[in-house]
């Protein structure tokens, strides 16, 4: 496998797409807000949303899980497995980053319900980016 190229966020959105790209429903990720191994990112499909917590392992990003709002949050990023310090951070660093973004954007962004794994396997949760809200009934 070819090293990644490219900046983190570069390469994070580059992933991304990989695993969630359409020709009929284009993935949209931005903003990326990396801080040491761990970044959010958020991202928009097809009238859909949410963010993304990837942590990079031995110099590979991966997706560690999909969810809404609560990726902004220090006590959520927390329970990923981020120390106090660095969920602190880097919830901060979230909040400002999006905070150039439409109030449109953030709601779909915080639309995407619960906490879905993804893993560094991959695409354990990939029709949760189409229909988050399928399961309801």
């Amino acid at each position: 496998m070819a090293a990644p190229k490219g900046s983190d966020a570069e390469q994070i959105t580059a992933i991304m797409k990989k695993q969630f790209d359409r020709p009929d429903a284009p993935l949209t990720v931005e903003p990326v807000t990396v801080q040491g191994n761990y970044a959010v990112a958020g991202w928009t499909q097809g009238g859909k949303g949410g963010r993304a917590l990837l942590q990079k392992d031995k110099g590979a990003w991966f997706i560690s899980v999909c969810a809404g709002d609560g990726l902004k949050d220090a006590k959520v990023l927390q329970t990923t497995g981020m120390s106090a310090d660095a969920s602190a951070a880097m919830a901060k660093a979230v909040v400002a980053a999006e905070s150039k973004l439409s109030k449109d954007k953030l709601k779909l962004f915080a639309s995407f319900e619960g906490m879905v794994k993804i893993g560094a396997e991959g695409h354990g949760a990939h029709g949760q980016h189409q229909a988050p809200a399928a399961h309801k009934h």
